[in-house]
């Protein structure tokens, strides 16, 4: 595979010593180019030939595209660390859009839309759900963050109050959620028929799947993965809550409400 450059330019990456399940996605991304921000606008190239659909699926109605990064791989920190920012989106996101399309491909899964086979997920592979959710569950966490985050107002401020008080009283309950979360999952917030809530599922499952217990129309959705925060963090998942706010890109979230 030819690296390719991005307008943010290269920069390469330094070995790191961590907890032993990590390694081998290290040194697997060891021969990756990691950009280097001049510009929050400057978009980075994927670099991960698993990127887009295999050639088997694209008989299929539907198939699922990893989208571009809107910044480069070291623009959140220090919240999130670029080594961390490189292996999630090279390496983790882009095999599960490789993997579904493939199970979409080998289930002749006929959905014209993503929204469509979480409806009914529960019928196909564990494959599906798995690399499905995962591929879409992070589309929305890239599309939710941006350097320097912004503040919420307007109608999604009002309706925040409305739901839970405050800001500050939203931010205390989804920061639980993403804590109790047990082993791997999401915290999300959604829109459930215009009235805001706070819930988490497990693994890549999100509120759209006919499997999940919570169900919503997911707004913001916080990835609580030990791969989404253990390069910087560790075990501290309560500090990655705690600092990803400063981060947060309401204005989407503002978009995805309407």
């Amino acid at each position: 595979m030819e690296a390719r450059h991005d307008l943010c330019g290269p920069r390469t990456l330094f070995t790191m010593d961590r907890q032993q399940f990590l390694l081998t996605a290290l040194s697997a991304s060891a021969g990756l180019v990691l950009a280097r921000c001049t510009g929050a606008q400057n978009p980075t190239e994927t670099m991960n030939e698993t990127t887009h659909a295999p050639e088997a699926a694209t008989s299929s109605k539907l198939m699922f595209e990893q989208m571009k990064l809107p910044y480069c791989y070291d623009a959140l920190e220090p919240h999130i660390d670029a080594k961390t920012m490189e292996i999630h989106y090279g390496k983790h996101h882009a095999a599960y859009v490789k993997n579904v399309n493939e199970a979409i491909a080998e289930e002749k899964i006929g959905a014209a839309t993503p929204e469509e086979l979480f409806k009914s997920v529960s019928k196909y592979s564990a494959k599906a759900r798995n690399n499905g959710g995962g591929a879409w569950n992070h589309n929305l966490y890239w599309e939710v963050m941006k350097p320097g985050g912004s503040k919420p107002s307007g109608k999604l401020l009002d309706a925040i109050n409305s739901a839970f008080g405050s800001l500050d009283a939203m931010k205390k309950q989804f920061a639980e959620a993403g804590m109790k979360r047990f082993g791997s999952g999401w915290a999300w917030l959604v829109d459930q028929n215009g009235k805001l809530a706070i819930g988490s599922t497990p693994n890549q499952d999100n509120p759209l799947m006919d499997v999940s217990e919570f169900k919503g129309t997911p707004l913001l959705g916080m990835d609580v993965w030990e791969h989404a925060y253990y390069l910087k963090y560790q075990n501290k998942r309560d500090e990655y809550i705690s600092n990803w706010w400063d981060v947060v890109n309401w204005d989407a979230v503002a978009k995805r409400l309407g």
